[in-house]
């Protein structure tokens, strides 16, 4: 399998989005305030050889990355990632990793020194496997469900996240 990922504007990426992330709710309920703010950027993660049956418009993955500080980790330097998807057909498959991988190297050439997010509970071991570690103690952000905060600093040159091992779950 080849997955291929590109920084592509925030319309390449709804539809994954909206059909992962907010199913039953309007479309608009995927879009975030963050997704036109000076510095954010999307990843789209393709597979190039097959592409997957109910991939929304031929993305398998995709994330959304902008400058926000931690609440939970003093600093300048922060990226946030907010809407991780993977398409139904292709969790499992290397996608959510291939993002955090793209959108981590464009982020720390950005400047970046710490990324961030409200995972989902769920995701913890997929965060953690990529070298975030949970800050404060989980929450539930409503209409959602459990979150926990995961935080990972970054070295000059961060290493590409390791192959996900077949976890099942939209990170």
């Amino acid at each position: 399998m080849a997955i291929r990922t590109a920084v592509v504007p925030v319309a390449d990426i709804l539809d994954l989005r909206w059909q992962v992330l907010r199913p039953g709710l309007p479309r608009d309920a995927a879009v975030f305030p963050e997704d036109e703010q000076p510095g954010a950027f999307h990843i789209a993660a393709y597979d190039d050889a097959e592409p997957a049956p109910g991939a929304a418009g031929g993305v398998s993955g995709c994330g959304s990355f902008f400058p926000e500080a931690c609440p939970a980790v003093p600093g300048d330097g922060a990226y946030r990632i907010r809407g991780m998807a993977s398409a139904p057909g292709q969790r499992g498959r290397g996608f959510g990793a291939a993002v955090l991988d793209a959108g981590t190297r464009e982020a720390a050439a950005r400047g970046a020194r710490l990324m961030w997010c409200n995972g989902r509970t769920g995701a913890r071991g997929f965060y953690e496997r990529h070298g975030y570690t949970t800050v404060g103690d989980e929450f539930v952000i409503e209409g959602v469900g459990p979150h926990f905060v995961f935080a990972r600093p970054l070295d000059r040159h961060p290493e590409p996240c390791p192959p996900d091992r077949g976890v099942r779950g939209a990170p």
